[in-house]
């Protein structure tokens, strides 16, 4: 004797079940709007370095540039935040670092760079063209300590 069961089956749910299109991107790739935050902060970054590398590039040539999210906190207290060696900040909040050439915990060398905390600056600047003014500074900054001349001299006075 056999029993047979009958199954059930589910019609499969389609992709477009509230009739409003097909689910995909916005924006085409090649626009400037379908970028990230991140990729559109780098290329104010790389937009920014430009003008600095192209005066100072030979005295450049050993240091690195970085961008994280948010800096890394060494330690911290109710009262007080203390910041790694090298922190530029403004009002306590870290914008930048020059992390001087070393070696590492596995006994590497390490390049000189400068690491810019996209986050803070982001929150820093008021629009786009206001971020842009501030990364510039930062980054005009950071060269002159890693130089060890004033900031003037590296946006172009003498």
């Amino acid at each position: 004797m056999s029993t047979a069961h009958r199954v059930l089956r589910r019609a499969p749910r389609r992709r477009d079940r509230r009739g409003r299109g097909l689910r995909g991107m916005m924006f085409p790739v090649t626009t400037p709007a379908f970028r990230t935050r991140a990729e559109r902060f780098d290329a104010k970054v790389l937009e920014a370095l430009e003008p600095i590398e192209s005066r100072w590039g030979p005295e450049l040539t050993e240091l690195d540039l970085a961008v994280d999210d948010v800096p890394a906190v060494d330690r911290t207290s109710p009262d007080d935040v203390v910041w790694g060696q090298g922190v530029l900040a403004d009002a306590r909040v870290p914008l930048a670092q020059l992390v001087p050439a070393g070696v590492d915990q596995s006994g590497m060398p390490t390049r000189a760079r400068i690491v810019l905390y996209r986050r803070p600056l982001e929150a820093r600047a008021r629009d786009g063209e206001d971020l842009a003014d501030l990364v510039h500074e930062v980054l005009v900054e950071q060269v002159a300590e890693y130089l060890n001349i004033e900031p003037d001299a590296v946006d172009g006075g003498d």
